[in-house]
């Protein structure tokens, strides 16, 4: 391995002023605890876990209604135990806003549906409040499950901490889902309320959902209620208005609950079989959350957040999470890319962004078009940009430096819907590497594992994380026994969290994601993550995207590599003209790929499609690709509202039923 390039190294001013530098000299003077460097601290942190989470909780105040008998009561995983005895709330916490004054914005809200929408964090206090009276007013109390069909819009964030503020649990779906996909996914938690919209518009074009609503209503018998939010064109039967909802005066308050108490409840992607229903507590969230919002992404009182999501991604969660550290929330609903590629960035201008997330397909977008951004608009409040969702190739972050230089930290992170924050990510203390994520987050003690569970460094393992943290899952909804949740995370490693993800951490402490374990390459024991590949065949500048797969050859071989490229200049164009691939760049690609990783990794074929099948969050679909290559039925590998692009998969059905490998 060679060292990567260094784009960026903090400096002590750069710390000092954060809030970071703000939590260290906390340490120092209430703990007396001085560090030398990142690493150190992040040492700290998971070897004295208990002192870390509490001055966690310490540091930012976080209030409890009864107090708790010990920090960490069992330390086993599954079932460790933290803050038993504690009660509190997390939408008391967020609606506190770190002492955010009444008049201060709180939610500047973009759409193409209506004209943008500024509330204040006295207005958001007050229909928080209203919206919690009229829940109340329908039977929600602690326990009962309140879901919302509805876009990343004020009501929604508002309907989110009414409920929580009640002791009921969340749930949450985008509007562009169908009612099938819906219906998975709220029906194996029960609703007795159900927040919708009518329709919303995407781009230039209106989407009318009221018909899906009803499918989705029929579908969930343990419905008592519908509220419906203005919003698109339609309207919705039988239901009770928002403006209904919220019509009485109200005073606020908050239901205290037990530290584990159900926040939310967040579905997996559904790409490997029926959506699991993730518990998260209030209290794990609400420490996660204020640790990572603040001592990694810098958000302060006064900051602004805008990070491009849907509500059916932990994004979303984590987005309206930056209220609890007084930051406000830029939320954006519709097409991210209309009516241009630079949409995002007049936002982040306008608004006075000073963290904006962003996609990595996003970034290298605004890379291939050539696009200026801090040229082009005053992005002079704007101090990070976060990107997540899929690895950003080298490229990526060196594209971010010359736009930027070292007045804007990039900071990259992996992490997911399980633990509903960050595993491994930057921050104000941490180098920026070309290519390589900054590190394991605080409280966070990330490695990876060969098979036989010892762990390895400076090659690819299984990601996995040693010590119990607070935004670990309660649970499943409805694993009783708890038997789904031990087989998601625990199987592999008795007492030992397994992600999912391949990686492989450097000697520096820094990280790359190699994409899902499962989607890993296997050539004659030669094993290299699918993101690996990708760094090199979308850097040709005649290719636009690429997916990979290896097809097992149950006798031992080597088995069949499979290469899909898009062509740049044909990813909208449809099938017609998108599936020639010429003998010169295909030699390319192949002296690219020999060159860069192996011989073994060079494809046994590589075809041309117009385009990659990708989830609505971006990921590229590896494995239901694979499972359908080797003869399974879409149905059963795939939901039907989890590809962003249904068409996408249509190439692969043909060369499935004409093609099956030997």
């Amino acid at each position: 391995m060679t060292e990567p390039l260094i784009l960026r190294t903090p400096t002590d001013e750069t710390l000092r002023r954060s809030e970071l530098g703000r939590y260290l000299r906390h340490l120092d003077e209430a703990r007396g605890l001085r560090f030398a460097d990142y690493g150190a601290l992040h040492r700290w942190s998971v070897s004295d876990t208990v002192e870390f989470w509490s001055s966690i909780r310490e540091f930012f105040g976080v209030r409890f209604a009864a107090p708790e008998r010990a920090v960490l009561g069992s330390r086993a995983m599954p079932g460790a135990e933290w803050f038993p005895g504690a009660t509190l709330n997390y939408a008391e916490h967020a609606l506190k806003g770190a002492g955010a004054a009444d008049a201060a914005t709180a939610l500047t809200a973009y759409s193409q549906t209506r004209d943008r929408v500024d509330v204040t964090w006295g207005e958001l206090r007050d229909q928080v409040a209203r919206a919690r009276a009229g829940l109340r007013g329908l039977g929600v109390g602690p326990g009962d499950r309140v879901a919302a069909y509805l876009p990343n819009i004020p009501e929604t964030v508002v309907a989110f901490l009414a409920t929580a503020s009640l002791g009921a649990v969340w749930a949450s779906c985008a509007p562009e889902f169908g009612a099938r996909s819906v219906v998975d996914r709220f029906a194996q938690i029960e609703p007795t309320v159900l927040f919708a919209a009518p329709g919303y518009r995407y781009g230039d074009k209106d989407v009318d959902r009221s018909g899906t609503v009803d499918e989705i209503r029929a579908g969930l018998p343990t419905l008592r209620a519908v509220v419906a939010v203005a919003y698109g064109t339609g309207e919705l039967r039988d239901a009770v208005g928002w403006d209904d909802l919220l019509a009485g005066p109200a005073e606020p308050g908050a239901e205290p609950v037990p530290f584990d108490h159900p926040l939310c409840v967040l579905f997996s992607s559904g790409t490997t079989g029926r959506p699991k229903p993730i518990v998260h507590g209030h209290g794990g969230i609400l420490l996660e959350h204020l640790k990572n919002h603040a001592l990694s992404w810098d958000l302060g009182p006064g900051d602004r957040m805008l990070w491009f999501t849907t509500t059916a991604w932990m994004m979303w969660n984590a987005l309206v999470s930056g209220l609890l550290v007084g930051s406000g929330l830029v939320l954006i609903d519709g097409n991210p890319l209309f009516p241009d590629l630079d949409a995002q960035w007049r936002i982040a201008a306008e608004s006075g962004a000073t963290l904006m997330g962003a996609s990595p397909g996003y970034l290298m977008a605004c890379r291939r078009a050539g696009l200026e951004p801090a040229r082009a608009y005053d992005l002079s409040a704007l101090r990070q940009i976060g990107a997540a969702g899929s690895p950003l190739p080298p490229e990526g972050y060196r594209w971010v430096h010359e736009q930027f230089g070292d007045r804007v930290l990039l900071n990259v992170g992996s992490g997911g819907t399980d633990v509903c924050g960050g595993i491994v990510q930057g921050g104000p203390w941490q180098p920026v590497w070309a290519g390589e994520i900054s590190g394991p987050a605080l409280g966070v003690a990330a490695a990876a594992f060969d098979d036989e569970g010892t762990e390895v460094v400076g090659e690819l393992g299984e990601l996995v994380i040693t010590v119990p943290m607070p935004s670990m899952p309660v649970g499943f909804w409805g694993d009783d026994d708890g038997s789904r949740y031990r087989a998601a995370y625990f199987d592999t490693y008795p007492g030992v969290w397994r992600h999912g993800d391949w990686a492989r951490f450097a000697p520096t402490g820094s990280c790359v994601v190699a994409g899902r374990s499962d989607a890993t390459l296997n050539r004659g024991g030669v094993r290299l993550g699918t993101a690996e590949f990708y760094r090199v065949v979308e850097e040709v500048p005649e290719i636009a995207d690429s997916l990979v797969v290896h097809l097992e050859d149950p006798s031992g071989g080597n088995g069949e590599l499979l290469l899909f490229v898009v062509l740049s200049g044909t990813e909208t164009a449809g099938a017609a003209g998108a599936d020639v691939l010429d003998a010169a760049l295909r030699a390319r690609l192949v002296a690219e790929l020999r060159g860069a990783l192996s011989p073994r990794h060079v494809p046994d074929a590589i075809t041309a499609v117009p385009a990659i099948p990708r989830n609505r969050t971006g990921k590229k679909l590896e494995l239901p690709v694979k499972r359908i290559l080797l003869g399974a039925a879409v149905t059963d590998v795939v939901g039907p509202d989890v590809l962003a692009d249904p068409a996408s998969l249509d190439p692969f059905l043909a060369l499935a039923a004409a093609w099956r490998p030997a």
